[in-house]
């Protein structure tokens, strides 16, 4: 219909002045100068915003222009930030931004990301070149570890025959005891497990980085830089510990991610 197309167009010639006006460059993150972007990728924002390069030298950084009339933050942006990051990894080596990193104009970029940094970002870029982060995660089977602690921990398991049975309130010192038993038993096999596992994959990784657990029950939360001609390498040492760790602990193997724990130059980071 003609009058809903002219409604149309003048709302998005409205959007896009206003766009010119208001937005500002959220940057993502910095690759080769000559890499080629996928056109139809996109990134954060509502709608999702285009990406973008911007070019200095040997370096460019992924951008996308965002109107900042709400504050960043939501899953999605998160999201999207990880995802483009991530599946730029899988193809060039990418420094990462920290989400919600934001300049005022393509100017900007150049001016305070990319001249002051060209030569360090540069290094770090060719540092990465046929390389991949991986993340590892184990979490143990509750039932079998612990288990283990009530066969380990003679205090533990008489602990656990003193509740059994009885009324919530009639055993609540008893029950806080046991759960910090556990809890340190299951700390103290997670430092073994997680040493195990390191002294294992660090002859086939170029870095190998010890991440805080994210669950209680967690054996193993560890990220490692590896070379891609070593991929199968590292992943038959992996399999290894799949097989011993069968039934006691649950493996898996993320990636390949943009680079977080393997860059230190300025705004970047996981």
């Amino acid at each position: 219909m003609p009058g809903s197309t002219g409604r149309t167009r003048a709302a998005e010639a409205g959007e896009t002045t206003r766009r010119d006006q208001d937005s500002n460059s959220y940057v993502y993150g910095v690759v080769p100068a000559d890499v080629e972007l996928d056109p139809e990728s996109r990134g954060v924002g509502d709608p999702p915003g285009r990406i973008s390069l911007v070019r200095h030298g040997e370096i460019a950084a992924l951008v996308s222009d965002i109107v900042l009339d709400r504050p960043l933050g939501r899953p999605d942006d998160l999201l999207a930030h990880q995802r483009l990051l991530d599946a730029t990894a899988a193809e060039v080596p990418v420094l990462p931004f920290r989400f919600g990193a934001v300049v005022s104009n393509p100017e900007a970029v150049v001016e305070e990301l990319l001249g002051p940094n060209h030569d360090d970002f540069l290094a770090a870029l060719k540092e990465l070149e046929g390389r991949a982060e991986y993340v590892v995660k184990g979490r143990y089977v509750e039932r079998v570890v612990i288990g283990e602690v009530l066969a380990e921990e003679p205090e533990a398991a008489r602990l656990r025959e003193e509740i059994r049975g009885r009324p919530e309130d009639a055993t609540w010192d008893a029950r806080i005891q046991l759960g910090q038993m556990i809890g340190e038993a299951v700390a103290a096999k997670r430092d073994a497990d997680t040493a195990a596992l390191v002294d294992a994959l660090a002859p086939t990784c170029a870095g190998v980085v010890v991440r805080e657990p994210t669950h209680e029950q967690d054996a193993a939360h560890v990220a490692v830089l590896v070379d891609n001609e070593r991929r199968a390498e590292f992943e038959k040492v992996l399999d290894e510990f799949g097989e011993r760790w069968a039934g006691r602990i649950d493996l898996r193997l993320l990636g390949p991610l943009a680079p977080y724990d393997f860059v230190a130059a300025p705004g970047q980071g996981g």
